[in-house]
């Protein structure tokens, strides 16, 4: 038995291949109850950022990457005693040995699974901050998480892709790209231009707040409900439904009325009468108007309700008032309330209305 362990192959002893088959077997078995232990130690150090978290959330999003980090450090640290055959060692490009080629893919292998922790500690921390956004009414805290999830996630991006250039072509490339960066920060700078300017604009939506998700926003020809502010876009559900996408520069440079942030609606409306119509009447009506207003306690105090013009033909009488009320069908259902109610004093009067003209027109500002 000993002779046989002692065998060489491939310049390596029988013992050092089970040795190997054994760690690695013995470590695929317990690497699940290892990675839970070590989930759970991180998460008593961060428990008390969010104590109303579950554990097993925290664990879930760390156990695949914790597994294979672990299995491969083992496999890394017993394949390094081990002589690299020789009759293997060929070259497979130019003056690339396998040897070079299998430490390469090791190494990148490596830092794919730290980038992969890296990646879901960021996702747990969104987790927690997500968690207590939820505890408040304003939905900006919620956009805020994934505004940064997604943006610290592309920098371990940016990071791990200047790991694999040094990994595969070695530090000289990471400084020659550096030192590159240098003369062409100007070049570059000017080519993501429009990037770089929706990407300060979500800086400034999100810290001088001129909206926020959920908010009706009207900016250029467009209206709508904000869903979502992101890193370079802010999309917006128009009322036809459609999904609009504005660079977050145009919604930053752009002159934007948050309608959602109005605190009265205004109601401005004309009525035309006849130029045959005797002035007590016309005088009569509009008492009967300005009470009429002055009864309904959804219309504010400061309405005005006068005869403001006439021609030969008509007498215009106008009718302005604001109201507190801000939803769109209890808005209309004022409107409605108040414009029969005025077709109802015509009515009593025998006022009747030019049949040249317009009867009645609306003309609504916000």
């Amino acid at each position: 038995m000993k002779e046989f362990l002692n065998t060489v192959i491939l310049d390596n002893p029988v013992r050092d291949y089970l040795m190997l088959i054994g760690v690695l077997l013995f470590v695929s078995f317990i690497k699940r109850y290892i990675s839970k232990g070590f989930a759970a130690i991180l998460f008593r150090l961060v428990k008390h950022w969010s104590p109303n978290l579950d554990e097993k959330d925290f664990v879930s999003l760390l156990l695949r990457p914790l597994e294979y980090f672990f299995l491969l450090v083992t496999f890394m640290v017993t394949i390094d005693k081990f002589t690299f055959p020789t009759a293997l060692n060929v070259h497979i490009y130019n003056k690339i040995r396998l040897q070079d080629a299998t430490d390469t893919i090791l190494s990148l292998a490596l830092s794919m699974s730290v980038i992969w922790i890296m990646l879901r500690l960021i996702d747990f921390v969104a987790l927690v901050l997500k968690h207590k956004a939820s505890l408040t009414a304003d939905k900006t805290d919620d956009q805020f998480v994934i505004f940064f999830r997604d943006f610290f996630k592309a920098i371990v991006f940016i990071l791990g892709a200047i790991a694999f250039i040094k990994i595969l072509f070695g530090t000289g490339l990471v400084e020659k790209i550096v030192a590159g960066l240098g003369i062409g920060a100007a070049a570059l700078a000017l080519a993501a231009k429009e990037s770089i300017e929706n990407l300060i604009g979500s800086f400034i939506i999100f810290s001088d707040k001129p909206f926020r998700v959920g908010d009706t926003v009207k900016v250029d020809s467009f209206q709508g409900s904000v869903e979502k502010i992101g890193l370079r876009s802010t999309r917006i559900r128009t009322l036809e439904k459609t999904f609009v996408t504005v660079p977050n520069k145009k919604m930053v440079d752009s002159v934007l009325d948050n309608l959602s942030q109005r605190t009265q609606q205004r109601v401005a409306l004309k009525v035309e009468l006849g130029s045959d119509i005797p002035s007590a009447t016309i005088y009569a009506f509009l008492q009967e108007v300005r009470s009429l207003l002055k009864n309904n306690h959804n219309i504010l105090d400061n309405y005005v309700v006068n005869l403001n013009d006439f021609t030969k033909d008509t007498y215009v009488i106008q009718v302005v008032f604001n109201t507190y009320i801000i939803d769109g069908s209890q808005y209309a259902a004022l409107r409605e309330s108040v414009n029969l109610s005025i077709i109802q004093l015509l009515e009593s009067k025998g006022i009747r209305l030019p049949s040249t003209s317009t009867n009645i027109t609306i003309n609504n500002k916000e």
